[in-house]
């Protein structure tokens, strides 16, 4: 596992990394934990894998992304853009390359709508099954996603099922190479 964490004075949250530890929640923030079930085999984890550490599977959703690699790696600013209009800057703080758990997570920084860290990892479990997780912990940073209350974090929900679904078929129907 690569654990290397950008200054946490950049971040607008002081748990910086917090999200390799899944039941973690700071105090003051919104936990949220997703899982989806993407498929079987050493082929759908692979495929799986390489959709999130290249940001494909975030593109395929049709979210903006402006990154300062071609792949995650700790200290990688990533900009995520959503409907044209809000822009999100984060950095990438930790990532994992294991032979069956793979991802990353970034944290939030000066700007974005959101103060907290986020991470996608893919699992392959023993009996094959492979795993999405979207781990997170957040709150309002700015007064639009603040005055959103429960909206908010219904909209969060809503985006990591879909990164799951778009995650499924990207690695079942091969639309990623690995």
């Amino acid at each position: 596992m690569t654990v290397s964490y950008p200054d946490p004075k950049d971040f607008t949250y002081a748990d910086v990394g917090a999200t390799r530890d899944e039941g973690f929640c700071p105090p003051g923030f919104h936990p949220m934990n997703v899982r989806t079930r993407l498929g079987e085999g050493e082929d759908v984890f692979r495929r799986a894998s390489e959709a999130v550490l290249t940001w494909e599977m975030h593109r395929t959703m049709g979210v903006g992304i402006d990154a300062g690699a071609d792949r995650a790696a700790p200290g990688v600013d990533v900009t995520v853009t959503l409907a044209g209009m809000i822009k999100a800057p984060c950095r990438v703080v930790w990532t994992v390359e294991e032979p069956r758990r793979v991802g990353w997570a970034y944290g939030t920084l000066p700007g974005h709508p959101e103060c907290g860290e986020e991470s996608f990892v893919v699992d392959r479990t023993g009996d094959g099954t492979v795993w999405l997780t979207v781990n997170a912990f957040s709150r309002g940073a700015k007064w639009y996603a603040k005055a959103g209350g429960p909206a908010t974090r219904g909209f969060q929900h809503a985006y990591a099922r879909r990164c799951g679904t778009v995650l499924r078929n990207l690695a079942t129907q091969g639309g990623v190479e690995a």
